[in-house]
């Protein structure tokens, strides 16, 4: 739980590997950037949509949990879920603020 590679799912890495398999084809150079980008805005979009739908289950089982219609291991399986969840969102919004810190501090 404290290494957030750990966390990624077999899946996302499979359709990674799809992905820079299908860039290495006969495509041109624009054409294989254009796939990239929106690859990986895609991505992106599908990780923090998994990863809002994960804090919504949490809390919602935490107030089933609180108005006694929920055990407590099922509460506290989702409310780890949801803990680790948001550690790794903080992270990787870390590395994206560290990335366009490093991007303006290069001489133009």
């Amino acid at each position: 739980m404290s290494d957030p590679a750990s966390l990624i799912s077999s899946a996302a890495v499979r359709g990674a590997y799809r992905t820079s398999q299908s860039l290495t084809g006969q495509k041109g150079e624009g054409v294989a950037e254009e796939v990239s980008a929106s690859s990986f805005s895609n991505m992106v979009r599908s990780a923090s949509e998994a990863a809002l739908e994960t804090v919504r289950t949490g809390e919602a089982t935490a107030q089933a949990g609180l108005r006694g219609e929920a055990d407590t291991q099922n509460v506290v399986e989702a409310m780890l879920a949801m803990e680790s969840t948001v550690k790794v969102a903080v992270s990787v919004r870390d590395r994206f603020v560290e990335a366009y810190q490093e991007i303006l501090r290069m001489p133009i």
